[in-house]
C-alpha cells in the first residue's frame, strides 16, 4: 500500500518561504513521476510541480522561478522549496506520484493528506 505524508505547511507572510516534504512508504522513487498539487476551495487538485520519472522538473507557469522540487532517493523523500510567496499561492497542497501533466488534475495515482499553506499580507 502506497503511502504518502506531507509535512511544513503553515502560514508566511508574503513574500516569504516555506519548504513542504512528503515522505513516501510503499513506493519508490523513480517507480513514477512525483510532484506535488494544490487544490483551491472548490477545485481540483491542479500539478504545479513535477520531477519525472526520466529526471526533468516541470512547474506551472505560476509558479516558475518561485518554487522548486527536489527529492531524496536515500530517505525516498521528495520537496517542494516555495519562495516569494504570494496570498494567491494559499491552498492546500498535496504531494502526489501516478503519471503527472502540469497544470492538470489527471494522472494523479496516489496523494497524501494534504497540508494547508496560508499565505498572508
Amino acid at each position: 500500500e502506497v503511502q504518502l505524508v506531507e509535512s511544513g505547511g503553515g502560514s508566511v507572510r508574503a513574500g516569504g518561504s516555506l519548504t513542504l516534504s512528503c515522505t513516501a512508504s510503499g513506493f519508490r522513487i523513480g517507480d513514477a513521476d512525483i510532484g506535488w498539487c494544490r487544490q483551491f476551495p472548490g477545485e481540483e487538485c491542479e500539478t504545479v510541480s513535477i520531477f519525472s520519472r526520466g529526471g526533468t522538473s516541470y512547474y506551472s507557469p505560476e509558479v516558475k522561478g518561485r518554487f522548486s522540487i527536489s527529492h531524496s532517493s536515500a530517505k525516498n523523500s521528495w520537496y517542494l522549496q516555495m519562495s516569494r510567496l504570494q496570498s494567491e499561492d494559499t491552498a492546500v497542497y498535496y504531494c502526489v506520484t501516478g503519471i503527472l501533466w502540469v497544470g492538470r488534475s489527471r494522472g494523479i495515482d496516489h496523494r497524501g493528506q494534504g497540508t494547508q499553506v496560508t499565505v498572508f499580507s
